[in-house]
């Protein structure tokens, strides 16, 4: 089991400091993320919390006892029944982003200690990454500066035949994410079943994301069933279990699980069952980029990766972009 070969790896803490990245994204909202930065042995471990209410982040504890020699294990077994917030955040997701982010900087600097690379750690040889553009339904733009570029896109009540016809004919659009497990966020979609069976008819090879399964949904999705993907209800291989198909994709997305045991046990779960996945990001604006990378690069590297470098998230096409597939990820630490 892949947590196994990590459970044992020593670290040794001598304290942890508190980072804070804020971006404005738009009028209205601004991006902030809190890293957590660990000290010990000469070494620095860092994992980045994405909650996205950014109230969260004006409270955050900075004098947890992590302090001493252990177990990887055992750093994360102190964190267990610990407040993390100083009163419940206001996206109940966000305990498991933030506990991520103190399980991600563990890790880390364990293996800086131990002077080895993720892929090292669990045997495994590491892979160019490929990834997708997560963006909008203007994607024209963004193929005039880079023909090769592969696409994730969020379909909205707007699009109208024309720009169906577009996006299809691009042959670049490789997974259709219907957001429909979302409530009371900006990014809500109503689930429609014409809609539903008309996008499945007219990309017949994208993968299908976060899809509403109930009723006429579910009859529209009929002949793509194996097509199916799952990303904001799952946080652990209990809730991979809990759904109503046998999923043959999964997004990945390891600020979701909150642990690394949590994450490496979905993991060994969808290689043992043929499920094939892909990374997933939460607009970190940090090391949590490179940490997902990371994980494709050692676990899921050839397929729609939406972990497109963090250049992507702040402007349109333009020159000096990194160009998929991204170089292996080899280096010691955690990204």
């Amino acid at each position: 089991m892949l947590y196994a070969r990590l459970a044992e790896l020593p670290i040794e803490v001598e304290g942890y400091r508190l980072e804070q990245s804020r971006h404005d994204v738009s009028t209205g909202f601004t991006r902030v993320t809190t890293t957590v930065v660990m000290d010990g042995g000469g070494h620095q471990g860092t994992g980045e919390d994405v909650t996205y209410t950014a109230e969260d982040h004006d409270w955050f504890p900075a004098d947890l006892p992590l302090a001493g020699r252990r177990t990887l294990a055992e750093q994360s077994q102190l964190l267990d029944g610990r407040e993390l917030f100083a009163g419940p955040p206001a996206m109940a997701a966000s305990h498991d982003y933030r506990r991520w982010a103190f399980e991600s900087a563990a890790l880390d600097l364990a293996l800086r200690q131990a002077g080895m690379s993720l892929a090292q750690a669990v045997g495994r040889e590491p892979q160019p990454v490929r990834f997708v553009v997560s963006t909008r339904a203007q994607i024209e733009e963004w193929l005039e500066h880079d023909p090769s570029l592969e696409f994730k896109l969020d379909p909205e009540p707007s699009w109208d035949e024309g720009l169906i016809d577009r996006l299809a004919s691009s042959g670049r659009v490789r997974v259709l994410d219907f957001k429909a497990y979302y409530t009371g966020t900006p990014v809500d979609v109503d689930p429609d079943p014409v809609t539903y069976r008309m996008l499945a008819e007219r990309f017949p090879d994208a993968v299908i994301e976060d899809a509403a399964l109930d009723g006429a949904c579910r009859e529209a999705l009929a002949g793509a069933l194996d097509r199916l993907s799952f990303d904001a209800p799952i946080h652990s291989l209990a809730d991979i279990d809990a759904l109503e198909v046998s999923p043959r994709w999964m997004n990945i997305k390891p600020s979701r699980f909150g642990t690394l045991a949590r994450l490496l046990e979905a993991i060994d779960a969808c290689e043992q069952r043929g499920i094939r996945m892909y990374g997933g990001g939460q607009f970190e604006l940090g090391r949590g980029r490179r940490q997902i990378q990371t994980l494709a690069s050692v676990f899921y590297p050839d397929t729609p990766n939406d972990v497109a470098p963090a250049e992507y998230n702040l402007g349109g096409p333009r020159p000096g972009l990194p160009s998929s597939p991204l170089p292996a990820f080899t280096a010691v630490g955690f990204g």
